[in-house]
Protein backbone atom coordinates (compact mmCIF):
# COMPACT_ATOMS: atom_id res chain seq x y z
CA UNK A 1 0.00 0.00 0.00
CA UNK A 2 2.91 2.31 0.52
CA UNK A 3 3.80 2.34 -3.15
CA UNK A 4 0.21 3.15 -4.20
CA UNK A 5 0.09 6.05 -1.74
CA UNK A 6 3.40 7.38 -3.02
CA UNK A 7 2.24 7.09 -6.64
CA UNK A 8 -0.97 9.00 -5.95
CA UNK A 9 0.86 11.72 -4.02
CA UNK A 10 3.32 12.21 -6.89
CA UNK A 11 0.43 12.18 -9.35
CA UNK A 12 -1.27 14.92 -7.33
CA UNK A 13 1.89 17.05 -7.47
CA UNK A 14 2.00 16.58 -11.24
CA UNK A 15 -1.69 17.47 -11.64
CA UNK A 16 -1.23 20.58 -9.47
CA UNK A 17 1.63 21.74 -11.68
CA UNK A 18 -0.41 21.11 -14.82
CA UNK A 19 -3.42 22.91 -13.31
CA UNK A 20 -1.36 26.01 -12.53
CA UNK A 21 0.31 25.97 -15.95
CA UNK A 22 -3.01 25.43 -17.73
CA UNK A 23 -4.74 28.16 -15.72
CA UNK A 24 -2.03 30.74 -16.43
CA UNK A 25 -1.65 29.82 -20.09
CA UNK A 26 -5.27 29.36 -21.17
CA UNK A 27 -7.16 31.62 -18.74
CA UNK A 28 -10.09 29.21 -19.05
CA UNK A 29 -12.09 28.61 -15.88
CA UNK A 30 -13.76 25.24 -16.54
CA UNK A 31 -10.63 23.26 -17.39
CA UNK A 32 -8.63 24.89 -14.61
CA UNK A 33 -11.33 24.06 -12.08
CA UNK A 34 -11.51 20.47 -13.31
CA UNK A 35 -7.75 20.08 -12.95
CA UNK A 36 -7.78 21.52 -9.43
CA UNK A 37 -10.61 19.15 -8.52
CA UNK A 38 -8.59 16.25 -9.95
CA UNK A 39 -5.69 17.41 -7.78
CA UNK A 40 -7.96 17.36 -4.73
CA UNK A 41 -9.20 13.86 -5.50
CA UNK A 42 -5.73 12.42 -6.04
CA UNK A 43 -4.33 14.03 -2.89
CA UNK A 44 -7.21 12.56 -0.87
CA UNK A 45 -6.63 9.08 -2.26
CA UNK A 46 -2.87 9.34 -1.80
CA UNK A 47 -3.23 10.59 1.77
CA UNK A 48 -5.69 7.81 2.62
CA UNK A 49 -3.46 5.10 1.18
CA UNK A 50 -0.36 6.47 2.93
CA UNK A 51 -2.27 6.88 6.20
CA UNK A 52 -3.65 3.34 6.02
CA UNK A 53 -0.31 1.80 5.01
CA UNK A 54 1.21 2.88 8.31
CA UNK A 55 -1.45 1.01 10.28
CA UNK A 56 -1.57 -2.32 8.43
CA UNK A 57 1.02 -5.03 7.98
CA UNK A 58 3.37 -4.81 5.02
CA UNK A 59 1.93 -6.47 1.96
CA UNK A 60 3.76 -8.37 -0.77
CA UNK A 61 3.82 -5.38 -3.12
CA UNK A 62 5.81 -3.44 -0.50
CA UNK A 63 8.54 -6.11 -0.46
CA UNK A 64 11.02 -5.87 -3.32
CA UNK A 65 11.98 -9.56 -2.98
CA UNK A 66 8.39 -10.88 -2.99
CA UNK A 67 7.10 -13.49 -5.41
CA UNK A 68 3.76 -13.43 -7.16
CA UNK A 69 2.54 -16.32 -5.00
CA UNK A 70 3.06 -14.35 -1.78
CA UNK A 71 -0.33 -12.65 -2.16
CA UNK A 72 -2.13 -15.82 -3.25
CA UNK A 73 -5.20 -16.91 -1.38
CA UNK A 74 -8.75 -15.80 -0.80
CA UNK A 75 -9.45 -12.26 -1.99
CA UNK A 76 -12.89 -11.85 -0.49
CA UNK A 77 -16.50 -12.94 -0.62
CA UNK A 78 -18.46 -12.27 -3.78
CA UNK A 79 -22.13 -13.04 -4.23
CA UNK A 80 -22.41 -15.73 -6.92
CA UNK A 81 -26.08 -15.42 -7.89
CA UNK A 82 -27.36 -11.97 -6.98
CA UNK A 83 -29.97 -10.32 -9.23
CA UNK A 84 -29.78 -6.99 -7.41
CA UNK A 85 -27.05 -5.44 -9.62
CA UNK A 86 -29.27 -6.11 -12.65
CA UNK A 87 -32.13 -4.20 -11.02
CA UNK A 88 -29.82 -1.30 -10.16
CA UNK A 89 -28.38 -1.22 -13.68
CA UNK A 90 -31.82 -1.30 -15.29
CA UNK A 91 -33.08 1.43 -12.97
CA UNK A 92 -29.98 3.54 -13.59
CA UNK A 93 -30.27 3.11 -17.35
CA UNK A 94 -33.92 4.13 -17.25
CA UNK A 95 -33.04 7.10 -15.06
CA UNK A 96 -30.40 8.37 -17.46
CA UNK A 97 -32.71 7.68 -20.37
CA UNK A 98 -35.31 9.77 -18.53
CA UNK A 99 -32.99 12.76 -18.74
CA UNK A 100 -32.84 12.40 -22.52
CA UNK A 101 -36.45 11.40 -23.24
CA UNK A 102 -38.50 12.91 -20.46
CA UNK A 103 -38.56 13.29 -16.72
CA UNK A 104 -41.67 11.12 -16.44
CA UNK A 105 -39.44 8.06 -16.95
CA UNK A 106 -37.90 8.68 -13.53
CA UNK A 107 -41.17 7.52 -11.95
CA UNK A 108 -40.40 4.05 -13.30
CA UNK A 109 -36.68 4.06 -12.61
CA UNK A 110 -36.75 5.26 -8.99
CA UNK A 111 -38.61 2.18 -7.66
CA UNK A 112 -36.25 -0.14 -9.55
CA UNK A 113 -33.24 1.62 -8.06
CA UNK A 114 -34.68 1.59 -4.55
CA UNK A 115 -35.72 -2.08 -4.71
CA UNK A 116 -32.33 -3.09 -6.12
CA UNK A 117 -30.44 -1.10 -3.51
CA UNK A 118 -32.58 -2.40 -0.64
CA UNK A 119 -32.27 -5.96 -1.88
CA UNK A 120 -28.53 -5.73 -2.35
CA UNK A 121 -27.93 -4.35 1.12
CA UNK A 122 -30.13 -6.89 2.87
CA UNK A 123 -29.75 -9.96 0.64
CA UNK A 124 -27.83 -11.93 3.27
CA UNK A 125 -30.24 -11.12 6.09
CA UNK A 126 -33.15 -13.19 4.81
CA UNK A 127 -33.89 -16.19 2.62
CA UNK A 128 -31.75 -19.23 1.91
CA UNK A 129 -28.41 -17.39 2.20
CA UNK A 130 -29.20 -15.89 5.63
CA UNK A 131 -26.51 -17.96 7.39
CA UNK A 132 -23.59 -16.96 5.15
Amino acid sequence: MKIQGTLFLWLSVFILGIAVLYGVWSKEAAGTTALFLAFGLTIMIGFYLSFTARRVDAMAQDNKDADVADEAGEVGFFSPYSWQPFSLALGGALGFLGIAIGWWLLYFSAPLILVGLWGWVFEYYRGESRTQ
